[in-house]
Formats: structure tokens, C-alpha cells, sequence
């Protein structure tokens, strides 16, 4: 149970989703299953986002039901003295009424009796859709049930509709309790870069065999030190040409002076995640066609930062990335500009995307890909139809999201350099990717992960410390 943020938080959230719902509606809302890893052991446990979003709890095997008039149950493993024994304590029906500020708790054995009698007369249910593997087929059997007392004047709801529809929305803008929670985050994760940049700059220097996995140890030794109590997502830490692959996890493979570690991770701290990359020279010191990809990213992410304020576009900051990338691209010879033509022309023809294939930023939140449509959705029906240059594909295109303050969002631009014709081959095999995490104020957005150094030059003092 989270104990950074007051109850009333929680019952104030639960409020505005109940008056979404309908004066006769009622929302289901499970936690996470626990999932077996092998024999006898499971993996660690996560709770669901959108059930801890209104209620702060952690425990597993619990369901959150709110009525259109805000009452709220909650349904929770009873206490049992004899398996608290080996799976640890439980708070239990009886002491969450006041501990999470809900209006009543009925233990989660009693679950397939009451919900009938809780969807009966209602006419409309709500619950998260394709989140949970099964939901759907045990609300029919609650449905069912409704529909055999028909013949007693009993009316089953007639709709259902889909509560991320709702949770979404609200999630998208975060409040001042949770971008406390994303700036501690943050500076964890911030802290656990630094320690691993220093700590493979010392080992290099003092001879000893560096690994990815033994960078991967320092950012989990800061990431728990600082009270995080997981990764946010499996952390990439990937040495040499591994840094190519975007998806890459710490693996083996050797960590080589001259070469660049390309490390995306951060932590989870109270359910919210933070999420950063950040690419430096294995010994400490750049090579010269390392620093002049570096500085082009770096280029690419000022410009994006600068274009993330209220009022923009969420693909503003993309398309500020992409100019300045594409036109480092044909600086340096990455792009011929007797092949590709003007720096428009490049942007057009998506000539850049051999070297830099993904989005710059997504939400971020209680999930690293955040929920939140990044369609404006007062614009959805406004709709153009182009065709990629590059696939053929016709894609429709929707007006993007119109940024506003408390959304938070990562910026992360990159070049990755695969051996190919034409390409030059002082770049062979170097990734570059700069992330931060930026939350949007009323002036323009606060990057909450530069804790960690990013300009080349600080990155080295930094090092040699």
C-alpha cells in the first residue's frame, strides 16, 4: 500500500471516474493475477495500473467495484493468520474500509456471489478491456446469472463499455502527488547512470574484464538503494555495435575502451516509472566520430525539448528531432545529398529512417508506455489519407494530441549506424540514443532526468572522476 499519498487522493480519483459512469452505471476494476515463473515460484508481483490508480493497494487477488453514485467496494484476500505465515501479511476486508478510505470490503472468496446482486438494475457495465485474459467471459457469467432472475423483476444491464475509455483520460494528466513521485524516480534512476558511467570508466582503467551484466548490476544496486522497488522495464545495456538493436538486453557480451555503452533503464519507485538512455564512451572519452553523432542527437534533443510546451502537438517534438537529425545526416555524409536532394526532400522521402526508425518520445507514467490517446480527441473525425514513401502503405492521418501541463512524456531521439553501402564507414557500428523525461509545465517542460550529465564534454569530466 502506498503511504506517500493520502487516501482522500484516491477517493478523489474514484469520484471523478464514478460521475463518467452513468447515475446507473457500475465499473470493474481487477488487480494483476499473480503469474507462476516455474515449479513453485512465481515471478515478482506487480500490481495492475489502473486498479492501483484508485485505490493505492498492492495486495494480489483483489477487485475494486464503483456505482454511478461513487460508492466504492473492495474486495480483498480475507485475513488468514496461517498464510500470512508464508506469503506475508494481508490487510483483510476488515481494516481496508478505513486504511484505504472505501465505503465497504467484502473478502474476495464472496466475489461470484455478491457481483450479481451488485450488477442487478444497473444499465450499463463497465470495465477495462482487452487487459485482462478471461474478464470477459466472467462478467457474461455474472450477467447470466442477472438474466435467470428476470422473471423476479430483475433488469441486466444492457451495455457494456470500456473503462480504459475513462481511466485513460483521466491518467493522461498527472497530479502534483504523482510528479513528486516521477521526480524521486527520476533522480534515482539519475543517480544509478552516474554510478554505472563511473564504475565502467574505473574498471576499464584498473584492467579488469567488464561485462554488460556488470553495468546491469550497478544501475539494480543504486535502483534498490534509493528505494525503488523494481526496474521500470527490463534495462538495455548494450556495448558496441549491440547498441544497433534497439530492444537489446544486458547480455554478455564484453565492454571495450573505444567503444560506446548505450544504457536505457530506469526505475520503478510507488508505481510510477522513469525511463532514460544515455550513450557514453566505455573508457570515458569519445572517439571523433562518436562526438560528432553524439552532438547531432544532442542537437536533436534541445530541439525537441524546446518544441514540448502547452499548446504544441505531440509530434511537434518528433518533427524538430528529425529536421535537425536528417540534416546532421547529410552534413556528415550519412545521407548523399546527390541520392536524397534538399534536407526537405530527405524529410519527405523518410530518407534518415536507415538510421534513426523510431518515435522520439511516448507517455510515461505508471506504465513506461503510458496509457493516453495521442489523438486529439475533440479532432478525430478530421481525417487525411498519405501515402508512406517508403511502403507503399496508405496511412490515415489524425490530428496529434495538443500537449498541456502535468502531461509527462519522454524525449528520446538516436542514430544507429549499421555497415551498409554508401555509408561511411568511420561510423560503423556506433548507437546513440539521448533520453530524458519531460513533464509539461505552463512555460514550456521540466526534464526531470538531468541528473545524469548529456552534453559529450560533462559526460567525460564525469568519467575521470
Amino acid at each position: 500500500m502506498n503511504t506517500t499519498v493520502p487516501t482522500s487522493v484516491y477517493a478523489q480519483r474514484r469520484a471523478r471516474m464514478a460521475a463518467q459512469l452513468g447515475a446507473n452505471g457500475i465499473a470493474l476494476i481487477p488487480t494483476a493475477p499473480e503469474r507462476p515463473r516455474n515449479r513453485d515460484s512465481d515471478f515478482l508481483y506487480r500490481h495492475d495500473s489502473y486498479f492501483y490508480y484508485l485505490t493505492g493497494f498492492t495486495e494480489p487477488n483483489a477487485w475494486l467495484v464503483v456505482t454511478g453514485d461513487g460508492t466504492s467496494t473492495l474486495f480483498c484476500q480475507p485475513k488468514d493468520l496461517e498464510r500470512e505465515i508464508w506469503d506475508g501479511y494481508r490487510l483483510g476486508p476488515e481494516a481496508a474500509v478505513g486504511a484505504l478510505n472505501v465505503d465497504a470490503a467484502l473478502p474476495v472468496n464472496e466475489l461470484d456471489e455478491k457481483l450479481p446482486q451488485l450488477l442487478e438494475n444497473r444499465d450499463t457495465v463497465w470495465f477495462p478491456f482487452a487487459i485482462h485474459q478471461g474478464l470477459e467471459g466472467r462478467v457474461a457469467g455474472w450477467l447470466n446469472r442477472v438474466r435467470a432472475r428476470v422473471r423476479y423483476g430483475a433488469l441486466c444491464p444492457e451495455q457494456q463499455s470500456d473503462l480504459c475509455a475513462i481511466l485513460d483520460e483521466m491518467r493522461l494528466v498527472k497530479d502534483a502527488h504523482e510528479q513528486d513521485i516521477m521526480r524521486r524516480a527520476a533522480a534515482i534512476s539519475a543517480r544509478a547512470h552516474v554510478r554505472t558511467m563511473q564504475a565502467c570508466a574505473r574498471m576499464l582503467r584498473a584492467g579488469q574484464d567488464v561485462r554488460e551484466y556488470h553495468l546491469d548490476a550497478e544501475l539494480m544496486h543504486e535502483f534498490r538503494m534509493g528505494g525503488s522497488q523494481y526496474p521500470a522495464y527490463s534495462s538495455i545495456v548494450a556495448a558496441g555495435a549491440n547498441a544497433c538493436v534497439l530492444h537489446y538486453r544486458a547480455d554478455v557480451a564484453p565492454v571495450r575502451a573505444g567503444e560506446l555503452v548505450l544504457i536505457d533503464a530506469g526505475c520503478e519507485l510507488d508505481g510510477y516509472a522513469s525511463d532514460i538512455t544515455r550513450t557514453f564512451p566505455a573508457d570515458g572519452k569519445f572517439t571523433g566520430p562518436q562526438r560528432t553523432l553524439y552532438d547531432i542527437v544532442l542537437a536533436s534533443q534541445e530541439a525537441a525539448a524546446a518544441a514540448t510546451k502547452p499548446g504544441a502537438r505531440f509530434t511537434d517534438p518528433h518533427e524538430a528531432a528529425v529536421k535537425v537529425l536528417t540534416q546532421g545526416m547529410l552534413d556528415v555524409g550519412l545521407l548523399d545529398r546527390n541520392k536524397v536532394g534538399t534536407l526537405e526532400d530527405a524529410i519527405e522521402k523518410r530518407a534518415y529512417f536507415p538510421f534513426y526508425m523510431h518515435r522520439t518520445g511516448h507517455w510515461l507514467g505508471m506504465d513506461v508506455h503510458d496509457c493516453g490517446s495521442y489523438v486529439e480527441p475533440g479532432e478525430v473525425g478530421t481525417v487525411s489519407e498519405r501515402k508512406d514513401p517508403l511502403s507503399g502503405e496508405i496511412i490515415k492521418n489524425r490530428p496529434s494530441r495538443v500537449l498541456q501541463p502535468g502531461m509527462v512524456l519522454t524525449i528520446e531521439p538516436g542514430i544507429y549506424v549499421r555497415p551498409g553501402e554508401g555509408v561511411p564507414e568511420q561510423f560503423h557500428h556506433i548507437g546513440i540514443r539521448i533520453e530524458d523525461d519531460a513533464i509539461v509545465t505552463p512555460q514550456g517542460c521540466e526534464l526531470i532526468t538531468r541528473g545524469v550529465p548529456v552534453k559529450a564534454d560533462e559526460i567525460e569530466a564525469l568519467m575521470r572522476g
